[in-house]
């Protein structure tokens, strides 16, 4: 029997997907090519791989028995073909697309990119934005690179917490609160804006008041840190911000900032990629670069 390791490529995609369609955009090939494909894999292992239930694939025993194992002779074969030439930084010509909150892409867009071109004159750098929902755009190979606070639960995609914040409060410099210790009381009296991409009106910090029988006003809700922090800088709206990520803009508008009067988890930004990355030198240099920019921003501290 002769074996076509294409074929093992596609049944991998499929098994991932879990659709022809989203197989067939993976592969960059049409639906009916990708029906095709599964139909050869059907005869060459005896085994229908998917079955229909309603409008749903789902996959036979047997592929979910050898679903790591393709994967990973995959992941294997794609290595051992990365290593016959050496990463040429000078000759790269890529774009690489990170998906990030808005607050990380303004603190680390220009030092990354700067860094990049240093050894990598030819990379093209493509910010995104946070999606308000969850996609899989690193699974269809969408986006290189995620930034936020969320731990990926995917098999699929690995992760790394790359760096850590904590949220202060910001205001303008002539806000009554401004130049005197912050009370937990004082805060919840004030009013608020808070920062979310689907235009929520509480977060963790509501929490944390309500254990101590508190609550506060949120006057408004804006879908990125930049927005809010004009808010702060032109009104007597409060706002907490990640202190590190947010530095550069709370400098530049000339806000305060004081200690959270409540206890809230510090701030993780995770790195998330798919796996099938890891044989990628490429992908793995730009990783370097995320760590080492958002490393000197921790050493700076805030400004």
């Amino acid at each position: 029997m002769q074996l076509d390791l294409n074929l093992l490529l596609a049944l991998d995609a499929l098994l991932e997907e879990g659709s022809v369609g989203g197989a067939a955009r993976r592969m960059h090939v049409t639906s009916p090519a990708m029906s095709r494909t599964l139909g050869r894999i059907r005869d060459l292992t005896g085994d229908a791989i998917f079955v229909r239930t309603g409008r749903d694939m789902t996959p036979t025993p047997y592929a979910l028995a050898v679903r790591e194992e393709v994967h990973a002779i995959v992941l294997r074969a794609q290595a051992v073909l990365a290593q016959r030439d050496a990463l040429d930084l000078s000759r790269l010509e890529r774009v690489f697309t990170l998906q990030c909150h808005d607050a990380i892409a303004s603190a680390i867009g220009a030092p990354l990119l700067a860094r990049m071109r240093k050894e990598a004159p030819r990379v093209t750098l493509r910010l995104l934005a946070e999606s308000a929902a969850d996609t899989n755009d690193l699974r269809q190979g969408n986006v290189d690179l995620e930034l936020g606070a969320a731990t990926p639960s995917h098999r699929d995609v690995n992760h790394q917490v790359v760096s850590q914040d904590r949220l202060v409060v910001a205001l303008r410099a002539r806000h009554p609160l401004a130049g005197r210790k912050l009370t937990v009381r004082a805060y919840a009296g004030a009013e608020h804006v808070t920062v979310s991409r689907r235009g929520r009106l509480r977060d963790p910090v509501d929490e944390a008041l309500a254990a101590q029988g508190l609550s506060r006003r949120v006057a408004a809700a804006v879908p990125t840190s930049a927005a809010a922090l004009r808010f702060a800088s032109e009104t007597d709206l409060l706002v907490a911000v990640p202190e590190k990520m947010c530095a550069a803009a709370l400098k530049a508008l000339h806000l305060k900032t004081l200690p959270m009067p409540v206890t809230v988890p510090s701030l993780s930004i995770v790195a998330a990629w798919h796996r099938r990355h890891e044989p990628d030198r490429a992908h793995g240099w730009l990783r370097q670069q995320v760590q080492a920019v958002l490393t000197e921003l921790t050493a700076a501290g805030p400004r």
